[in-house]
């Protein structure tokens, strides 16, 4: 049976995912009008990721933007979840909608990260019937800072979950299905499955 401590140290013996909940421990992330923070979308998501993948028999370790032991972090993969902005972006086109995944520009394991963003998002799009807002990728996704931190062997991508003012309801309220899309993607990618 899996343990449910997100903070164990990896197993080598059982696929070690560690999810990062962006901002979490720093700051609040983006903030919507009423107060909705991005901080608290990613690490409800987070949580319930981690408690998927340890349901099917992995070991899922959170992490806070900034951790300490993300440093030198070997792992199955990594996954650090963050939700973008509340602002409007009236004349964005396409619309501010949907969900973007990325993993670091000059990466050293190209093939695993293709792959692990190819399941992410082919997984993703699937279970929430969001699409992928290709061309809102920003350098801050490609070049995110815990790429450096981990073990370079360590596949990692970022995903940003959702645009927190036009996908709110999808974030709010269907929290359980972002988590679902996520874990399966992780899975495809742990399987080696087709995305």
């Amino acid at each position: 049976m899996p343990s449910t401590d997100t903070n164990l140290l990896p197993s080598p013996s059982v696929p070690t995912i560690g999810l990062v909940a962006g901002h979490w421990g720093n700051d609040t992330g983006a903030v919507c009008p009423d107060g909705l923070t991005e901080v608290e979308l990613n690490l409800d998501v987070a949580q319930r990721v981690a408690r998927i993948l340890q349901a099917l028999g992995y070991q899922a370790m959170l992490f806070e933007e900034f951790d300490l032991r993300l440093s030198g972090f070997r792992a199955t993969a990594l996954v650090s979840i963050h939700s973008d902005s509340c602002e409007a972006f009236p004349n964005a086109d396409p619309p501010a909608s949907g969900f973007k995944v990325a993993s670091v520009e000059d990466s050293l394991a190209p093939e695993a990260e293709k792959r692990l963003v190819a399941c992410l998002a082919q997984c993703y799009a699937a279970r929430t019937g969001m699409y992928f807002h290709a061309n809102s990728i920003t350098y801050d996704m490609t070049r995110y800072h815990n790429f450096y931190e981990v073990d370079g062997r360590t596949p990692a991508a970022i995903i940003e979950i959702g645009f927190m003012r036009n996908d709110r309801h999808v974030l709010t309220q269907q929290a359980d299905v972002v988590a679902q899309g996520i874990a399966d993607g992780v899975v495809c990618f742990i399987e080696d499955e087709q995305p």
